[in-house]
């Protein structure tokens, strides 16, 4: 079987308690899958000292190292809590105005930091920095919106994309649930998914996982 990454965006979403409540309900099915959760930063101090069976990401990193950027979280700091982070999510591009040259800094912030990175990237044409380990295609159709797109067409795309930027793995992301993940995994060249708001059930992200895995 293909390596499989199941990677959960928690967004802005969720309190201390409310992710307490989340795990309490969540049980691993299968060990076969690389399941991440990036949650907010809030929440990943308590998140690591859970010790769980899955690996931790964050949503952001700054692109700047340590110093005097108020507000900003650096690599470093994030790497005592997390082995990975999402970089380029459309959302940062389309509400922060996120630029290719500031994502690319981010990426190497990353990077020399020894995080893994999962880069976002809303159209075939974006530019991806060097060192991208894992490309995610989020299709602006298919964000939020509830209507995902035709796994056979993402699987060229996403093909596309990793012969191009030569990352190792690339990801579907856009409205993906329990009941379509696995038409995406049972293509060839999509190794994963990146869930938004089905992750924030914990039955519901159990059960998305197992039928990823059983696909």
């Amino acid at each position: 079987m293909k390596p499989v990454y199941i990677v959960a965006n928690w967004k802005s979403n969720k309190t201390v308690a409310e992710t307490r409540s989340w795990l309490e309900s969540f049980t691993l099915p299968s060990k076969d899958c690389t399941v991440i959760i990036c949650a907010p930063f809030t929440l990943l101090h308590f998140l690591n000292e859970q010790k769980l069976q899955v690996h931790l990401g964050a949503q952001d990193v700054s692109p700047f190292g340590e110093g005097a950027y108020t507000g900003e979280v650096s690599a470093k700091q994030l790497k005592e809590l997390v082995e990975w982070v999402i970089i380029g999510h459309s959302e940062r591009r389309k509400y922060l105005k996120e630029s290719d040259e500031e994502l690319s800094f981010e990426v190497l912030q990353a990077k020399q930091a020894g995080l893994g990175v999962i880069f976002c990237v809303p159209d075939e044409n974006i530019h991806i920095p060097p060192g991208v380990e894992v490309v995610a295609y989020e299709p602006q159709d298919a964000i939020g919106t509830g209507k995902s797109e035709d796994p056979t067409r993402m699987n060229a795309v996403i093909a596309g994309l990793k012969k191009r930027s030569k990352s190792l793995y690339g990801l579907y992301g856009g409205s993906v649930t329990p009941q379509n993940v696995a038409s995406f995994i049972k293509e060839p060249s999509i190794d994963g998914v990146l869930v938004g708001g089905a992750s924030l059930d914990a039955v519901a992200f159990q059960q998305l996982i197992e039928n990823a895995y059983h696909s």
